[in-house]
């Protein structure tokens, strides 16, 4: 009975659950999500908010599956769109085991990471602090100036951990999975083990246009579109058809960033549907034939009915 007993404690138990990374805009989020996957299932870009709506990421291994709910950054909101931001990363810790708090390498807490703190300090559940772009951090001073800027923040959330991590280089990223694993229940997987992103290739190809405009434009025009995906036909779902027909209007909001998105001659316009095309097709695994059209709708982004139009539904 005794070998019994022994055997049956040195036995890991499987874990599965949910965590959330809360973070100030551009702190890398999606960026750490996409270096633990080892595949590109979020948008990334430069530019801070572009991850714009809460998308869950799966993780399978052999002791756990980790489902991580990948949010926008939170920032004060000031339109409809960001409302609707901010309801997707505050409804993300309703349904998570762990969260984890992401903050930058040796910069200073500013006024929406303080805000991000405020929200995880009633929050009630257990956190990873996670420092991102530690390879900013090289020589002695910066590491000093790296503990000293953390000190006030793990007083105050009470981490389970600090994980120091470069999403960029993959440094702890390993460390960063143990610690994440710790925190979530004993139970079955929620997903199959292939399954890498609990979304459609819909939505995963109206996500990957709208990184292209955010690598291909400047200034606002990035944050004043939307991507809608109006046809969408696979060879899977049309055995008739030997590649994929995606048509896809790009929503602006005044005529100047319309001009801009096409370009001169449809240079801008054939550069994103080109760069969008192909990695659709690595991620999709079919040919792909794309059509981008440019549509101005004035304000969208204060109107909730152009809002809901856009794919950013109230809930």
């Amino acid at each position: 009975m005794d070998d019994a007993v022994s055997l049956d404690k040195s036995i890991k138990k499987y874990r599965s659950g949910l965590v959330t990374f809360l973070g100030r805009p551009n702190v890398g989020k999606s960026s750490i999500v996409n270096a633990l996957i080892r595949e590109k299932v979020a948008a990334v870009s430069s530019k801070p908010q572009t991850t714009r709506n809460a998308v869950r990421c799966i993780l399978t291994t052999e002791d756990c599956q980790i489902v991580i709910v990948d949010t926008p950054g939170l920032h004060e909101p000031r339109h409809a769109l960001g409302e609707f931001m901010m309801r997707e990363a505050r409804e993300s810790i309703d349904s998570v085991d762990a969260v984890c708090f992401v903050v930058e390498a040796g910069k200073p807490l500013d006024h929406a990471g303080e805000a991000v703190l405020g929200i995880i300090e009633g929050i009630g559940l257990p956190v990873l602090l996670v420092v991102n772009k530690i390879d900013r951090c090289r020589d002695k001073r910066g590491e000093d100036d790296f503990w000293r800027f953390l000190a006030p923040i793990q007083e105050r959330v009470k981490p389970a951990a600090v994980v120091p991590v470069s999403a960029k280089e993959g440094t702890n990223l390993d460390v960063l999975r143990e610690e994440i694993m710790k925190l979530l229940p004993e139970g079955e997987p929620i997903y199959p083990e292939d399954v890498l992103m609990d979304a459609t290739e819909r939505f995963l190809a109206e996500e990957i246009i709208r990184e292209k405009i955010f690598e291909a434009t400047e200034q606002e025009v990035p944050h004043s579109v939307a991507v809608v995906v109006e046809e969408f036909k696979s060879p899977d779902e049309y055995p008739d058809i030997k590649r994929g027909e995606i048509r896809a209007d790009i929503i602006v909001e005044r005529p100047g960033q319309k001009g801009i998105l096409i370009g001169e001659g449809g240079s801008k316009l054939k550069e994103i549907g080109t760069t969008a095309r192909l990695e659709m097709e690595e991620r999709f695994g079919y040919p792909i034939f794309l059509q981008l059209w440019v549509k101005v709708k004035p304000d969208w982004r204060k109107s909730p009915r152009e809002m809901e139009r856009a794919g950013y539904r109230k809930k």
